[in-house]
């Protein structure tokens, strides 16, 4: 702002004020606006020069300090150039002295060591030439030759060692005589070992076997004494081998199998007891080469045995007539000629001619070569696995990690004999054992006998009621498994628990389906009558063989993949150690029963809705009707009470107790229950408890609707006496229903309950009802509700 040409500060908003002012009070405050602030900066300024003989003393003092600070600082420089200069010029001449003493101390050293070293070479050198002279020492040789191994080599090969060692009676280089003694004592003592093998001396063996480390020949010493023990194994083998060729032990039993186990057993007996000799004097790990000599000898011996079984056993000429078999009983079954050809069941009588087909291939042979087979598999699995547990290293992995098959194992001759001689014939007969086994089980299959559907006639036979071929089917399932999972060969249960699942779901069920099909069916010849009594029981008795072989089957599998605490089963992880394979095993068995539960139980549906249609549902409604015949529920009491009076059987099951309050009758439950048990008795006997509730189910379904239809028909027909008496009689009917703990059928009849509910309510308990929504009769919709409640005629006033 500009006054008379000056510039003066810019006002701040009390000053402003001043100017704006606009009356004499607005100018006073303003002006003691002023005079406090004037006040307040004079007494700041008093107060800072009150202050300034203070600060000019404090300045006086940091003089004085920066005077002393100059001083100490130039004394400082003078003794950092006059005397620490020279004391650092004399500690580094001392650091390198030292060094130089120290380089010239480590050299002193370093030649000290490399004379101590020659003189040790020399010493051994004399003391190798002096003990194979004439003393023939040949350990203390040896020993001297080991201590030479731990010299290094460039001092033995240095220009010093050859100036110093030679001597007039060694006068070669000390590398050139180390190497010839060497040499000619892994030849004297190849053949002071091969002498000794000779003569069975034992205790000769092991004394030059210890010396060939000694000499740097380890790998000599290592193949020479796998030679050895290689000789005891075939020796051994060839004794087992020709044990059975005086008598008849070659052709029967399992001596070839036992000839195998014992191949093993000598091998893993040779592999302990010999091991610690061998980890001892030659180090760790170095078993493993013997273990590869024994193995070479083992596909030897082992394959000698199993060229010698397969020819014995003409294991080809089985596989060739296995593979030829037709299966002609099975085929025929399924062809729809032979199922109209005939109206009785095949079971007994196979179709002429087929003798010799049958006879093609001998059962019982088949059945040993499995067994001898499985031994087999099973003594190979564990001899794998003890091979690969000794030649495992744990420094390569955790002590907890599963060792692998070494690979000289994996790509020996005998691996390859086992899987095209053993393990491949294995799955292709017991593929045919079972399904063979299957067709005989149903040519020879009996129903059990004296099965009626009388209540008065006994039954011959214990529960379950089914026929012989589902006993014989399931012990060899079961036999079938054991015999697969004890091989502990992967590649078995690849290929048999997939196998058996297939022929269960096709040849087994597929069979009792046609058989349910072509020669059962619960069919009536005249329309409104029962199918044949030995159609049905017939009929019953293959929804039970579903149903049994089910269980048998999860029984089955169950035992091998949850096995209890007493079970006679071995434990998957025992069998298949390797890591996931029990886990694959057992989703693989898991996997056969879910698929065989599964085609089981549709095929027992569709049989159970079978009966339920052609059997069941025909006679609900004559005895539903039987149970309410001539019952008259628009009855007063009057009339209700002249009839008990009079003590008459009225004609509408009126129950004369003596007691007038009493409008109840026995004769609707009485006579429902006796058509009720002569419509489910007679099948309940034959059928498993399952299948017979899941029929039941389905029944008690349809007959609920009956009664519901039934109880709709009594609209306006109904007086208040008789809708008490309607909903006892339903009651009553439902109760022979669910007895016996049958107590989920109940839920069937809820809407023909509630219905009965409904009628017999009280005005007040009907007006409740209706606020709260129907949530006490929820089974029905609304405007059913309201039919329900006006079905009772009102009385006449």
């Amino acid at each position: 702002m500009a006054i008379n040409g000056h510039t003066s500060p810019e006002p701040d908003s009390e000053t402003i004020s001043i100017y704006n002012a606009k009356s004499v009070s607005e100018i006073r405050a303003a002006l003691a606006e002023l005079h406090h602030k004037e006040a307040t900066v004079t007494t700041q300024l008093d107060a800072l020069i009150n202050g300034q003989k203070d600060l000019q003393r404090e300045l006086g003092r940091l003089d004085l300090f920066r005077a002393n600070a100059t001083t100490q600082a130039s004394k400082a420089r003078a003794i950092s150039n006059g005397m620490l200069s020279d004391a650092a010029a004399n500690a580094k001449r001392i650091s390198n002295s030292v060094k130089r003493l120290d380089l010239e101390q480590e050299r002193v050293k370093a030649t000290l060591t490399v004379v101590e070293q020659v003189g040790e070479l020399k010493a051994c050198v004399l003391g190798v030439s002096g003990s194979m002279g004439a003393a023939q020492d040949w350990e203390t040789a040896a020993s001297y030759l080991s201590r030479a191994s731990k010299i290094p080599r460039e001092v033995i090969d240095g220009p010093f060692a050859a100036r110093v060692v030679p001597t007039a009676e060694v006068p070669d280089s000390p590398a050139v005589t180390l190497e010839a003694a060497s040499e000619s004592l892994c030849n004297l003592f190849l053949r002071e070992f091969e002498k000794a093998v000779k003569d069975n001396d034992g205790a000769r063996i092991t004394r030059f076997f210890k010396l060939f480390p000694l000499i740097s020949r380890s790998d000599v010493g290592l193949d020479v004494y796998g030679r050895y023990v290689c000789q005891g194994v075939a020796s051994r083998a060839r004794t087992n081998l020709n044990a059975g060729t005086g008598g008849n032990q070659s052709k029967d039993g399992f001596f070839y199998a036992n000839a195998l186990t014992k191949l093993f057993e000598h091998i893993a007996q040779i592999i302990d007891g010999h091991g610690s000799l061998v980890e001892h004097h030659y180090g760790p790990g170095k078993m493993t080469r013997v273990i590869e000599r024994l193995q070479v000898e083992a596909d030897m011996q082992g394959g000698i045995i199993l060229d010698t079984w397969a020819d014995e056993r003409r294991i080809d000429r089985q596989l060739t007539d296995i593979r030829s078999y037709a299966f002609m009983f099975l085929v025929q079954s399924f062809m729809p000629a032979q199922r109209g050809a005939a109206g009785t069941p095949r079971s007994n009588s196979p179709a002429p001619g087929r003798a010799s087909e049958d006879e093609s291939v001998d059962m019982k042979q088949v059945d040993a070569l499995l067994n001898e087979m499985a031994l087999m598999l099973g003594k190979w699995s564990l001899y794998t696995r003890f091979v690969a547990n000794k030649c495992h290293n744990p420094s390569k992995g955790g002590e907890d990690e599963t060792p692998e098959v070494p690979p000289f194992l994996i790509n020996s001759s005998l691996m390859k004999k086992i899987q095209d001689k053993v393990l491949t014939p294995f799955n292709t007969m017991t593929t045919f054992f079972f399904r063979r086994s299957v067709e005989k089980a149903f040519q020879l299959d009996e129903s059990p006998p004296d099965l009626s559907l009388n209540p008065h006639r006994p039954l011959n036979s214990n529960p379950p009621h089914v026929t012989s071929a589902i006993e014989d089917i399931m012990y060899i399932v079961n036999k079938i498994l054991q015999q697969s999972l004890a091989t502990s060969q992967k590649a078995v249960v690849a290929n048999v628990i997939p196998t058996l699942d297939r022929i269960l779901n096709s040849d087994f069920i597929g069979m009792e389906q046609r058989k349910m099909r072509d020669e059962s069916y619960p069919k009536s010849a005249i329309p409104g009558q029962l199918p044949p009594e030995a159609t049905i029981v017939s009929f019953l008795v293959l929804i039970n063989n579903l149903d049994v072989a089910k269980d048998y089957v999860d029984q089955i599998v169950r035992a091998r993949t949850q096995p209890t605490t007493n079970s006679s089963h071995q434990l998957l992880e025992d069998l298949y150690p390797a890591p996931g394979e029990a886990a694959t095993v057992s989703l693989t068995l898991t996997a056969m029963t879910s698929s065989f539960a599964e085609k089981s139980s549709a095929v027992i549906t569709d049989a159970i809705d079978v009966i339920n249609t052609n059997v069941m549902r025909p006679r609900l409604r004559p005895i539903l009707m039987d149970a309410f015949r001539d019952t008259d529920y628009n009855l007063s009491k009057e009339q209700l009470s002249d009839l008990v009076q009079q003590g008459l059987e009225t004609s509408d099951g009126v129950a004369t107790h003596g007691d007038n309050d009493s409008y109840f009758s026995d004769e609707v439950r009485m006579r429902f229950q006796l058509g009720w048990d002569a419509l489910t008795k007679p099948i309940g006997r034959i059928m498993t408890e399952r299948t017979f509730d899941t029929l039941l189910g389905l029944v008690i379904a349809r007959l609920a609707k009956l009664i519901e239809s039934r109880l709709w028909t009594y609209h306006g027909r109904v007086n208040e006496v008789g809708a008490s008496r309607l909903e006892h009689d339903v009651n009553e009917i439902v109760k022979v229903v669910v007895k016996g703990q049958k107590y989920s059928f109940r839920e069937a009849f809820l809407r023909c309950t509630q219905i009965c509910m409904i009628m017999n309510m009280d005005d007040d308990e009907w007006e409740e009802t209706l606020e709260s929504g129907g949530e006490v009769a929820d089974k029905l919709k609304p405007e059913e509700r309201v039919r329900a409640r006006s079905m009772v005629k009102e009385s006449a006033s």
